[in-house]
């Protein structure tokens, strides 16, 4: 009979309802799809009997005092899980071991904290190849010589950041090319706009430019279509929204490297829900990116 009770007692507890607050950098497109994949594996618990509820905080803008309060107000309802993609690693990490020491299981996705006491990290670990892959597709692009601009994203950011050093990497290897104009876009489409535009007033000889996130190339080829400049000056970057596809379609943007949000979110979920069975987890899950340009669309 004291079997069957604890049995009865664990099972109640492994299923019981759980609550999992999710913090992006930022409301930003490209966490829809993260959003997505944590929807679909909370879908598939749904099937099994156990229910699972979602909270999505995130702020207006990448800024860390906004996004360090938002973690502390989460801690303050005693979620079930909290799964933070950081903005400065240093500063979340004192945010992410105070959770952590408040017992709740914390994960990071998207970009890490390693110096944390988080679980586990999920995302992209390859930030730097990314950069290095894409600065020299770019320099092949422009016969390796030219004059090239880098929208910087989020400079606390370390996966923009690792980007950009990638870029910075392969671009030196080539001595007829040179970086003329960087600057930081802040994950904000209107201001990788005004980015652009400044580089163009600046250097009206610029002939590429490296966008590191989501949102900047959208916003480096939208200032292209409006100066008459599409497919003269040509651009690389990172990820797929539904506006980069057709942008790259209409051979505005020459390449950009895909991760795939849905499974950060899925596993997020995933993971999160282990730790409140008492599972190990493993310390990262890494996910890949891959190039896709007009070419490959054309085969999809």
């Amino acid at each position: 009979m004291k079997q069957t009770f604890l049995r009865d007692k664990w099972l109640r507890s492994v299923n019981k309802p759980l609550t999992l607050v999710f913090i992006p950098k930022n409301i930003h497109p490209w966490y829809d799809l993260v959003q997505e994949g944590a929807k679909q594996a909370i879908a598939e618990y749904q099937q099994q009997g156990m229910h699972v509820t979602l909270r999505w905080e995130a702020p207006d803008v990448a800024d860390i005092q906004i996004h360090t309060e938002k973690i502390k107000a989460a801690i303050t309802t005693r979620p079930d899980g909290l799964a933070i993609a950081c903005v400065a690693p240093t500063t979340n990490t004192r945010t992410i071991n105070d959770a952590v020491k408040a017992g709740l299981p914390v994960i990071t996705f998207d970009t890490d904290a390693p110096e944390s006491q988080r679980k586990t990290y999920i995302g992209h670990a390859d930030d730097y190849q990314d950069g290095y892959d894409l600065g020299q597709f770019l320099a092949k692009q422009l016969g390796y010589t030219g004059k090239v601009g880098v929208l910087t994203g989020t400079l606390t950011a370390p996966n923009h950041a690792g980007r950009v050093n990638g870029f910075k990497a392969a671009l030196v290897q080539h001595k007829n090319m040179e970086i003329v104009f960087s600057g930081p876009d802040r994950d904000n489409l209107e201001h990788a706009m005004d980015l652009t535009q400044m580089a163009l007033r600046n250097h009206p000889d610029i002939n590429g430019f490296f966008c590191c996130n989501a949102t900047n190339p959208i916003g480096c080829a939208r200032v292209m279509k409006n100066a008459g400049k599409a497919g003269q000056i040509h651009i690389v970057g990172m990820d797929a929204l539904p506006e980069t596809i057709e942008l790259i379609q209409e051979g505005v943007i020459d390449a950009v490297k895909v991760q795939r949000q849905q499974e950060i979110g899925y596993w997020a979920v995933v993971y999160l829900v282990a730790l409140n069975q008492g599972h190990t987890i493993p310390r990262e899950h890494h996910i890949g990116a891959e190039f896709i340009t007009a070419e490959d669309l054309k085969k999809m």
